[in-house]
């Protein structure tokens, strides 16, 4: 599978301004607490098991968004996690959330498209055993105002790449998170971390591939345990997608 990048032209970027004014769900935010969540889409391999293995011996439990018709296939981050990987982690308490089933791009897909894509690899996740998915991730964090329709009702949360914190006036249907990615991805996190701190806001932290030598879109073991240390020592509740939603009432 090669790498595939989401639509960045002007027609693109005005898309995504529109579609943050259509089929909202703000939310209201009254955190004693800041939260945050460690979120893995795509799942490759390698974030179902060193991803896994460094939140578990913090006593942390993640998200993971999977998309089912990726399973086994190779990558550029890798070999893709495959139902057993899927079924390991949702016994150890971690949650199974949706992507679409072959990682379509919700930006530019019709709303069609979107909603069969989405209901095979709801099926899917089922039928790996990991249960109703209770959360949602727009692959390449496009989004469109046809996706945010057809989708909005069906999960908790659904969201994006696009940098920010979970505060009051958010969209549960188009939510920001953080990515820890590239050279610089575990000093930019630590910076929202402070910021949400600080605010007591939501921060949903996401990355890839979980590796010594990560693509540009994953992160060493090493960031995200020292990511999972910060949150603990700050005073973060730590929480999957599906809790965090369920704490703010969506």
């Amino acid at each position: 599978m090669e790498a595939y990048s989401a639509d960045r032209s002007l027609k693109g970027k005005l898309r995504r301004r529109l579609a943050l004014l259509a089929h909202r769900r703000p939310v209201r935010m009254a955190l004693e607490r800041p939260m945050i969540t460690f979120s893995f889409d795509d799942a490759p391999a390698s974030a179902a098991d060193a991803g896994a293995r460094t939140l578990e011996l913090r006593g942390i439990r993640g998200t993971w968004y999977i998309s089912a018709g990726l399973a086994g296939r190779d990558g550029p981050m890798g070999v893709y996690a495959t139902a057993e990987d899927a079924r390991r982690l949702a016994a150890a308490g971690h949650e199974i959330a949706c992507h679409t089933f072959s990682h379509l791009d919700c930006g530019q897909a019709g709303a069609r498209a979107i909603a069969d894509d989405v209901e095979r690899n709801a099926e899917m996740l089922k039928a790996w055993g990991a249960g109703p998915a209770e959360s949602f991730a727009y692959p390449y964090g496009d989004v469109s105002t046809a996706a945010k329709r057809v989708l909005g009702g069906r999960y908790r949360t659904l969201r994006t790449v696009q940098a920010g914190l979970v505060e009051t006036g958010a969209d549960a249907n188009q939510l920001p998170s953080v990515g820890i990615e590239g050279p610089d991805g575990e000093a930019a996190a630590l910076r929202w971390l402070d910021r949400a701190a600080q605010r007591k806001a939501w921060l949903i932290l996401y990355t890839h591939d979980v590796a010594a030598s990560p693509s540009p879109w994953g992160c060493t073991p090493e960031a995200l345990g020292h990511l999972a240390d910060a949150a603990k020592a700050r005073g973060f509740d730590i929480v999957t997608a599906a809790e965090g939603a369920r704490r703010l009432g969506l």
